[in-house]
């Protein structure tokens, strides 16, 4: 009888998983590899201009959310606008020339080249200074938009944390050993304030059970509010606002402006809400979970269900 050796065995083993589930493996390395170079544009980027890799990335990061499709041969996605791009004839005009530039030597200056874009990227941030008030201002005079400043800023945060763009991992919001059940209640019918739709998932627990983040991000909003109670908002690096409300308490310490990964403790499951600060008790203990998506223009709430249930599965295999 002829008997495999443990070599022979172990690259049978490998292929026979690579059949079984070839998509698994060539995407975790497409995108590690995708990661990897873009790392590599963004810190060479920051290495020409002086501008911390985080906020090129964080630029580019955000971009990467508000377009439908990645461009094609590229692994950065900041599209610059045409007007600053290429600039106007008329004035006044903040971009009378353009800001487009060559980036990687070969003396062409091409739209879909990475380098050329994002050194034009960095050129432009530079053009105001180093400093994180400075990188601010070059912002919003591109973006002219608040909440796209600083959810860019919130993902420079993440990202100089963990000198990283791969961060991929999610939690449940609350243990999977506690006592907790939830069912799809996004779009119900909901009366206190005025007819108006369920934006979120209920997941109900007992008194005090920890409330965890399930993502990286930051914490944008604390505080109370008459309908969500005590909650706590919290902006993600793909421009998802992840809303947690009546909540018991927060987490001692906690704050605004507080980096966060997933399942790191921000508060308790509670009743609290539907009426002024203290307001407690008119409902059964539950963990509110809201989730809003942000396209550069509008915000709006969907459905959180199915990440709820894909992250529940994650934490259960851990």
């Amino acid at each position: 009888m002829n008997i495999l050796n443990p070599k022979t065995l172990g690259f049978l083993i490998i292929i026979f998983l690579g059949i079984l589930w070839p998509s698994s493996f060539i995407f975790a390395d497409e995108a590690n590899k995708e990661d990897l170079d873009r790392m590599s544009v963004y810190k060479k980027t920051s290495a020409v201009t002086g501008i911390p890799w985080t906020y090129i990335a964080a630029v580019d990061q955000y971009e990467r959310q508000i377009h439908k499709d990645a461009p094609k041969g590229r692994v950065t996605a900041f599209r610059p606008d045409p007007l600053f791009w290429n600039g106007v004839d008329t004035e006044p005009s903040f971009f009378p020339e353009g800001w487009k530039d060559n980036g990687n030597g070969d003396k062409k200056i091409d739209m879909t080249n990475d380098e050329d874009i994002m050194w034009t990227l960095g050129k432009y941030i530079q053009s105001y200074g180093t400093t994180e008030e400075d990188i601010r201002i070059a912002l919003w005079n591109y973006y002219k938009r608040d909440l796209t400043v600083q959810t860019i800023m919130n993902t420079a945060s993440v990202f100089e944390k963990y000198q990283t763009v791969s961060l991929k991992d999610r939690d449940f919001p609350v243990p999977i050993t506690a006592n907790y059940s939830y069912k799809n209640t996004w779009g119900d019918a909901r009366g206190f304030g005025g007819r108006r739709i369920h934006e979120g998932t209920d997941i109900f627990a007992d008194y005090g059970v920890p409330v965890k983040s399930t993502t990286y991000g930051v914490i944008e909003m604390m505080g109370w509010n008459k309908f969500g109670g005590w909650r706590v908002g919290i902006r993600d690096i793909y421009n998802i606002y992840h809303y947690y409300a009546h909540l018991n308490g927060f987490e001692k310490g906690l704050q605004v402006g507080e980096v966060v990964k997933p399942g790191d403790v921000i508060g308790s499951v509670g009743s609290t809400g539907y009426g002024p600060p203290g307001t407690s008790g008119k409902f059964p203990p539950h963990l509110h979970y809201g989730m809003y998506q942000d396209n550069g223009t509008n915000e709006w709430s969907f459905d959180p269900y199915p990440y709820l249930k894909r992250w529940e599965r994650m934490a259960h295999n851990k």
